[in-house]
């Protein structure tokens, strides 16, 4: 059956919609961190980026930061990924369900469907799950944590881009990158699909590029302060 065209003109109007791609200043304002704080360490992944975390998580030993990770997954799928991740992994796994103060030797996953921000209050990080617009086509949305670990952490944070489809994660990387962030993306080879990591590396947000393989022992280097990071406002891409 034919639509009518008051029907035609809805569904416009509602695909124009669902297409908007948000701004992550839609949801959270730009508020960068300058001052020293503890380290914290950020993840954004997207397609083929469960496997990635696994392995990730897999080889990653107890005495790390904590770290706060956005996988684009269904909400009825997070909390079944928790549960992998946690199953071999050293370090112990949450679910960001409810304003969670970050602890050394922890993870915390956005859940399917809000995002998550990071926080920074007397003294300590905290994450918090935030109802909200999709930000760059996605709820959780990479963006959304990276800008708001600029906004807590700035120059302390280690943000890594994974695999995944699209371009989530380009702005709040180098928001990160030009506060002086170490910033890493994921190499083409080891990627399932090379967007996110391209669309960071194209702007000049990636500080430098590692196959999948080697990221977990450059989480651990962070850990240690055997990262050299000058503050430098130019990449090295190094493989």
């Amino acid at each position: 059956m034919a639509l009518k065209r008051d029907d035609k003109k809805n569904n416009n109007v509602l695909s124009r919609q669902i297409e908007q791609k948000y701004h992550p200043d839609s949801v959270l304002p730009k508020n960068p961190c300058v001052l020293p704080r503890d380290k914290l360490i950020v993840i954004g992944s997207s397609t083929g980026g469960t496997e990635a975390l696994n392995k990730i998580f897999a080889e990653l030993p107890r005495g790390l930061p904590p770290i706060v990770v956005v996988q684009h997954i269904p909400k009825l799928f997070s909390a079944s990924l928790v549960a992998r991740l946690n199953a071999h992994s050293q370090i112990d796994i949450f679910e960001v369900n409810a304003k969670t103060q970050l602890q050394n030797d922890c993870a915390y996953v956005a859940n399917g469907d809000t995002h998550v921000v990071v926080s920074y209050e007397s003294g300590k990080y905290y994450a918090s799950p935030l109802e909200a617009n999709r930000v760059s086509r996605h709820r959780p949305s990479v963006d959304v944590l990276f800008r708001s670990t600029n906004n807590a952490s700035g120059k302390n944070a280690l943000a890594i881009i994974l695999t995944g489809m699209g371009d989530d994660g380009m702005i709040g990387m180098k928001e990160l990158f030009d506060n002086g962030a170490y910033t890493l993306a994921q190499d083409e080879a080891s990627c399932v699909v090379f967007g996110m990591p391209k669309k960071a590396i194209e702007i000049g947000a990636v500080r430098e590029i590692l196959p999948l393989q080697k990221i977990a022992q450059r989480i651990v280097d962070y850990a240690h302060n055997r990262i050299q990071n000058t503050g430098k406002k130019e990449p090295d891409l190094q493989v």
